[in-house]
């Protein structure tokens, strides 16, 4: 039990100091995401698959739940947002060849399942909207969140045809759909959660009127114990 104790808080500890070191220096804004949003992931697997799925893959994820849980018909995601893949029963994976991956990027864009879980969802949003001009870098941006990231940025069209709001907007999208991919079972535990709440309250007014009607007779001297 000792050696268990000891190695969860060595763990801890690791996870804590990942997290904090991911925003060293950099102040984050707040993404504000909300996955019970339904149109705001709906809007923001539409970026994410035309903006990011090209080098990035969600191999934890498979089409057709997406489109189960967002309410997207089957249809829809297979003509409008599947690019590499000819099942939605199949997993999300990048079609960027690995061989390719280490020629133009120096390593294989890595795995978004767990991302957004892993370096919250401030460090998301901010990373995103952190990119500026940088010509000493290779593809002339570098980001104010992760210097000397070998990321393109994959949303420059965005933020040169949009106005800041609505490309605040698409990057909260995005950051939400990334936030709900993380842990898909957290809308099922919040729609659980709030069906539990109410019967809990139901059963507490039950509960309620029940102890009054025992009580009465206690109380108005129409009970008495044996002797």
């Amino acid at each position: 039990m000792k050696i268990l104790l000891k190695t969860l808080s060595i763990v801890s500890v690791f996870i804590i100091s990942f997290n904090a070191s991911a925003g060293v220096g950099v102040k984050l804004d707040h993404a504000n995401t909300d996955i019970t949003d339904e149109a705001s992931l709906q809007r923001g697997v539409k970026s994410f698959m035309n903006n990011c799925s090209g080098c990035h893959s969600i191999e934890l994820m498979r089409y057709n739940r997406i489109a189960k849980d967002l309410n997207i018909d089957e249809a829809d995601m297979a003509k409008n947002l599947m690019f590499n893949a000819e099942k939605t029963g199949s997993k999300i994976f990048s079609s960027m060849p690995v061989d390719g991956a280490n020629k133009w990027f120096g390593t294989t864009p890595p795995d978004l399942s767990l991302t957004a879980r892993a370096k919250g969802t401030d460090w998301v949003y901010t990373y995103l909207r952190g990119f500026y001009a940088d010509d000493t870098r290779p593809y002339g941006v570098n980001n104010h969140v992760l210097e000397n990231a070998s990321m393109p940025d994959a949303l420059w069209q965005s933020k040169q045809n949009k106005s800041e709001l609505e490309f605040n907007r698409e990057v909260r999208d995005i950051t939400n759909f990334l936030d709900y991919v993380s842990e898909p079972v957290k809308l099922i535990r919040y729609e659980i959660g709030v069906k539990v709440l109410g019967f809990l309250f139901i059963l507490f007014i039950l509960s309620y009127l029940m102890k009054k009607e025992y009580w009465k007779d206690v109380k108005y001297g129409k009970w008495r114990a044996k002797d």
